[in-house]
């Protein structure tokens, strides 16, 4: 067996595997020997068929399949071995018919179209500058946390007349049909300033003409409204009354020790200056995630930018037209292939930082961040979890799965990529205002 490397350009390059009857010959005789003890042909007694039949009737397709095992195994020892960086899978030369006779076995010679790895450095240093942004947590801000927790500790009680930002109970009843259902509207939740405006001021026992499409947030709102499927709220039509049965009014929880001992435990707040600066720490610890999610995916966009290479596209597109698991046209493949050049860009490049910089994720780390995210789901549902035994087993279980193990690998790979970045570069720390950090954050590219 002989396999050799043909170089086209720095992107392209042909596999040739020269295969003679050595190579393959012992295995397809052997199989042929299996076939012949398991035939059952009329006219023969199991294991009797004669050899010349056999050979007629599998021999074409034994030798064709031993052949792909061994093309195969060759190619991929080739370019495990001279550390070959190839994208996609190596693919039959389109062009060249495999060289050699399937009736009268003797040599073979087999051609594999593969694209090469572009060669290219990533550069990274304090010289790189990048904002880092984070959430100016502001006083109003801070107002507004300590005036949500009292009101989800606070009390309905019942009120007179209806205010902005009441609960509303009452019957819908369609004027001209059946349809009628008890339900309550959220007055702050309201959109339309008109139809809020009709409803304020309003008392128990009055009823009014009401359209459910204005006091909805759409269809399936609307649909569990009037207790009826979407499909019939998407084409209702008509109009409804709405009579008022109850108002309730939300009154907030006073802000002091009681408060603060609900939520932080007896004690540990004694103060509304101390309990902002609960709220506020907790503020910018759930702000970090989207700060550090918004620096990677800035550095990113940037090294993609900045760092030049070609990449096999030709070759790339029809690996794509070929092994894609759904068809694709070559239209589609041509509007969508930007982005995919930009996904295999980065992954070019982030492999490339984990080589460079010795980045590893090591067995244990990834046994550590599955328990741990077991544990996390356990206190999701307010239980304990369970013994490190018990934990370490359901771990190896979720990491059996290749799928849920890629996603943890990924995970790690991709933390110990910000730790990196923000080792390397110069940041600098940019405070907005919430509503300018969240459009940040959610803009799209």
């Amino acid at each position: 067996m002989n396999v050799v490397e043909e170089k086209i350009d720095d992107l392209n390059a042909v596999i040739r595997v020269q295969i003679v009857p050595e190579d393959y010959s012992e295995k397809v005789d052997k199989t042929l020997k299996d076939y012949r003890k398991q035939a059952n042909i009329p006219g023969f007694r199991p294991g009797k068929v004669p050899m010349g039949l056999i050979k007629n009737k599998y021999g074409k397709a034994v030798l064709a399949e031993e052949l792909n095992k061994v093309v195969n195994e060759s190619i991929n020892n080739f370019i495990t071995t001279n550390k070959v960086e190839i994208l996609g899978n190596p693919m039959p030369k389109e062009d060249e018919e495999v060289k050699g006779d399937f009736d009268n076995p003797g040599e073979f010679e087999f051609a594999y179209e593969i694209g090469l790895a572009p060669e290219f450095e990533v550069n990274l240093s304090k010289k790189n500058k990048f904002d880092y942004l984070k959430v100016d947590i502001a006083d109003d801000m801070l107002d507004k946390e300590v005036e949500n927790l009292a009101k989800r500790y606070g009390s309905l009680v019942p009120a007179e007349k209806a205010g902005e930002k009441d609960m509303v109970l009452g019957e819908f009843k369609q004027i001209d049909g059946d349809i009628t259902n008890t339900s309550t509207i959220s007055m702050e939740f309201i959109a339309d300033d008109k139809v809020k405006k009709e409803i304020v001021g309003q008392k128990v026992g009055t009823t009014l003409k009401l359209d459910p499409k204005s006091v909805s947030k759409g269809a399936e709102d609307m649909a569990a409204m009037l207790a009826i499927s979407k499909e019939e709220a998407e084409a209702l039509e008509g109009d409804f009354e709405f009579k008022i049965t109850e108002i309730k009014t939300m009154v907030p929880a006073a802000v002091d020790q009681a408060l603060f001992d609900k939520l932080f435990g007896e004690g540990a707040v004694k103060t509304e200056e101390e309990l902002r600066e609960r709220i506020k720490t907790d503020l910018e610890r759930m702000f970090t995630n989207d700060s550090d999610r918004l620096l990677s995916q800035t550095i990113s966009d940037k090294l993609i930018e900045k760092t030049n290479f070609d990449l096999p596209e030709d070759f790339l597109k029809r690996w794509i037209m070929a092994s894609s698991e759904k068809e694709v046209t070559r239209e589609e493949l041509d509007a969508d292939f930007e982005n995919y050049a930009k996904s295999l860009k980065w992954q070019l490049i982030q492999n490339k930082i984990i080589k460079n910089n010795d980045i590893k994720v090591e067995p244990d780390e990834v046994m550590e961040y599955t328990k741990g995210l077991l544990v996390n789901q356990y206190a999701q549902y307010g239980m304990p979890a369970p013994e490190d035994a018990q934990l370490l087993s359901q771990a190896q279980e979720v990491l059996q799965n290749r799928e849920e193990a890629n996603k943890i690998y990924d995970n790690i790979y991709g933390s110990k990529m910000l730790s990196f970045f923000k080792e390397t570069v110069k940041l600098n720390e940019k405070s907005l205002p919430y509503d300018d950090f969240v459009k940040e954050a959610y803009k799209q590219p």
